[in-house]
């Protein structure tokens, strides 16, 4: 019975955060929601008795893979725009190629779910427990499998640099030609460090000048537009109106 009602509730949270995959529009959300699938399969691992399994599930893709996924869309910017410019020529139709392969495997794994004979459990593990039993199994029978599941992480990762891949229309500013930049305009020295002589620390506070008056450069612009759009303002108004003030240049 707790198992029945752990794999309903589970399916419906699988089936929720893996629509939240595909429908989200911003890319950090949806690998968020494809860490909720994961972790919700690794639940289910251990319901059938396989700790091996949602152990490996839990500590190889949802905290090794799936984190440094996250982590690379969050350095790359969460506002940044999807260029429909191909940067590798012919790209799209290998991936409709590569599409309707998946899909293919899809049809052939549920057919062979669907009309193959169950082993059972007890079949499965009776080669020495849980472990040697894989192990057996991955590198005799499924070998190819297991090694064609290693090259498309390979290639996810790939995949991954490729599309933070950013093309450079100007040449690099090298850091003498930025300090020339710098001490040529207007502020040659560097910005204030948000918090700096202020009574916190934080990144979302202004920076307070020797002279007493608010830096509103110090403040990161999309922290401050977010601060606004979530009406998240500090209750001093000489902060409140510099974090405003700070989003409207961005605005612009």
């Amino acid at each position: 019975m707790g198992e029945t009602i752990t794999f309903w509730v589970l399916a419906v949270v699988s089936v929720g955060a893996a629509l939240g995959v595909v429908f989200n529009r911003k890319a950090v959300y949806s690998a968020l929601m494809l860490g909720t699938v994961m972790l919700c399969l690794a639940v289910l691992y251990a319901v059938q008795e396989a700790p091996f399994l949602a152990a490996v599930q839990i500590i190889v893709y949802t905290g090794a893979v799936m984190m440094l996924f996250l982590f690379t869309l969050m350095l790359v910017g969460v506002d940044t725009s999807d260029s429909l410019v191909e940067t590798l020529r012919g790209q799209r139709f290998w991936a409709i190629v590569a599409g309707i392969g998946f899909a293919g495997l899809i049809v052939l794994a549920l057919g062979n779910a669907v009309f193959s004979s169950q082993a059972g459990l007890a079949a499965a593990t009776a080669q020495g427990g849980y472990i040697r039993s894989i192990a057996l199994l991955l590198f005799t029978k499924y070998v190819f499998a297991f090694e064609v599941t290693s090259a498309l992480l390979i290639t996810a990762a790939l995949a991954a640099m490729v599309l933070a891949h950013r093309e450079r229309v100007a040449k690099k500013a090298t850091q003498k030609d930025l300090s020339k930049a710098r001490f040529l305009g207007d502020r040659p020295t560097p910005l204030p460090g948000p918090g700096t002589y202020a009574r916190n620390n934080a990144v979302d506070m202004p920076a307070l000048l020797p002279d007493g008056s608010v830096s509103e450069e110090s403040v990161n612009p999309y922290i401050a537009r977010y601060d606004v759009e979530q009406d998240r303002l500090p209750k001093d108004p000489k902060f409140a109106e510099a974090i405003r003030q700070r989003a409207e240049e961005e605005s612009e």
